[in-house]
């Protein structure tokens, strides 16, 4: 994107650029330009501190731009009553999604929901479901988790017409955050046509297989790994339709992405402009008519510190706000105490609420792409996809995502850039705030729900290395 040509038009903001460079030469007095006032991101993208006008490029929208994105509230609880509490407290001050998280996925963070049918039934119990998208997290029995959840649709005699669903089944998530998957992968290969056909032949509405990048970002991936993973890992789910005899025109509907977002407001929106923009990529080289992505959006647990939990709150709100500016389909606030613990009804309340005020007060959504025609997230867009395409290409050549996965590629990729990362902050050329600036000298008690933290899942044949979430406190010995 950048400056552009010299027209008619362009030739006052070159101007003014020349201007604007010659007074901050003249600032820096004799200080470098490039190392004072040009930073890099993990993926050696460019950032400059000023940009002229983006032209040529159209919006990027969501799915539905003439509502605002869907307020998504983690359910997460083991206590099954509790959790109950939870949701219906939440859909009635203003939610309008739920996300259920069950023990042993890679985004439980040690908590989670019992995996039962009885846990999945009472939380649901009272939800009015025709108006709450219902989102089920990745897990390692995700399959037979939505088996439960169409059950009970068909116990409530749901019309599917007015259901929003997302089944939550990703291999790869699965694979990576725990190294293991109930049979090989050969087994999973052959097996998962045969049950999206089962799903296709009970006509279950929504989002069936989720590309989910938050584990590999929550372990220390880069935007463009991130990026590259979520693709590879929807175009793995292209080839299965394939072979499950379902039309691509139809089954890329049916394929959704989650991601992560952070306290870098334009990267987090240029990310989730850039995931639009490589899902209609894909689809033209597969020569299917684009069909708009998906996305679900959560905020980042890596950059959730210990240390002065109420700068999470800033952290998430800068994020959230990323997201709905970015144009995330859904969104989930990660409360401000999670890195402590199981979060009581105040810390969920503030993560609530924050999106309600952007949607409700401050109007966010009203504008479909915000960004469009912003320099600098224009260009962190288009340089976005252009790594993430690359990723993509990569881990193409090393057999597919899962292929890569098994062989250890993705994992060395994703502890190098975490390594690269951390030493930042030891080094202190990265800070974070409550933490290694302005650090508080008594920290205050912080108040969690009393809940047992539990053990990965286990369970299955164990086949690769796993990427556990690591927070960016931890890479300086802070505990929790």
């Amino acid at each position: 994107m950048g400056a552009g040509a010299l027209t008619k038009d362009a030739e006052p903001v070159n101007a003014e650029r020349q201007r604007w460079m010659a007074l901050a030469e003249k600032a820096l007095a004799g200080a470098s330009f490039e190392e004072r006032l040009v930073s890099r991101t993990d993926d050696g993208i460019r950032v400059e501190p000023l940009y002229d006008r983006a032209t040529g490029s159209d919006p990027i929208v969501r799915a539905n731009p003439l509502s605002p994105w869907i307020v998504s509230q983690r359910v997460d609880d083991p206590d099954i009553d509790r959790a109950k509490a939870q949701a219906l407290e939440d859909v009635t001050q203003g939610a309008t999604g739920l996300s259920l998280v069950f023990e042993g996925a890679p985004n439980a963070f040690g908590h989670g929901l019992p995996r039962t049918t009885q846990a999945l039934e009472t939380v649901l119990d009272g939800i009015p479901l025709d108006r709450v998208q219902i989102r089920i997290d990745a897990h390692p029995w995700s399959r037979a988790v939505a088996d439960w959840l169409v059950a009970f649709l068909g116990k409530r005699r749901s019309d599917p017409a007015k259901l929003n669903l997302s089944f939550g089944i990703d291999p790869a998530a699965i694979f990576a955050g725990t190294g293991r998957l109930r049979m090989s992968i050969e087994a999973l290969q052959a097996s998962m046509p045969q049950s999206l056909a089962h799903f296709f032949s009970m006509g279950v509405p929504g989002v069936v297989l989720e590309a989910d990048g938050r584990v590999f970002h929550n372990a220390g991936a880069t935007e463009a790994q991130e990026l590259g993973i979520m693709l590879a890992s929807a175009v793995s789910y292209l080839r299965m339709f394939e072979t499950a005899r379902q039309p691509l025109i139809y089954a890329a509907p049916h394929i959704g992405f989650a991601l992560s977002v952070d306290q870098d407001q334009f990267l987090s929106m240029a990310k989730v402009r850039a995931l639009r923009r490589l899902w209609a990529r894909v689809q033209e080289a597969c020569s299917i008519p684009s069909s708009t992505a998906n996305i679900h959006a959560e905020t980042s647990f890596r950059m959730m510190t210990v240390s002065d939990p109420e700068t999470n709150i800033l952290r998430t709100a800068i994020a959230g706000f990323a997201a709905a500016a970015g144009g995330a389909d859904s969104i989930s606030i990660l409360p401000h105490t999670t890195a402590h613990g199981l979060p009581t009804g105040f810390a969920r309340r503030v993560a609530r609420n924050a999106q309600l005020i952007m949607a409700n007060e401050s109007h966010v959504d009203h504008v479909a792409d915000p960004a469009h025609g912003c320099g600098a997230v224009e260009a962190l867009t288009a340089e976005l996809c252009e790594a993430a395409w690359a990723q993509l290409q990569t881990i193409e050549a090393e057999g597919g995502v899962l292929s890569s996965l098994q062989d250890g590629h993705i994992q060395a990729r994703v502890h190098a850039a975490a390594a690269r990362r951390n030493e930042a902050y030891r080094s202190g050329e990265r800070a974070i705030i409550g933490t290694t600036l302005y650090p508080l000298k008594n920290e205050r008690p912080v108040e969690t729900l009393a809940a047992e933290r539990r053990p990965p899942f286990t369970e299955g044949v164990a086949v690769c290395e796993p990427l556990f979430p690591v927070r960016i406190d931890q890479s300086l010995g802070a505990s929790s």
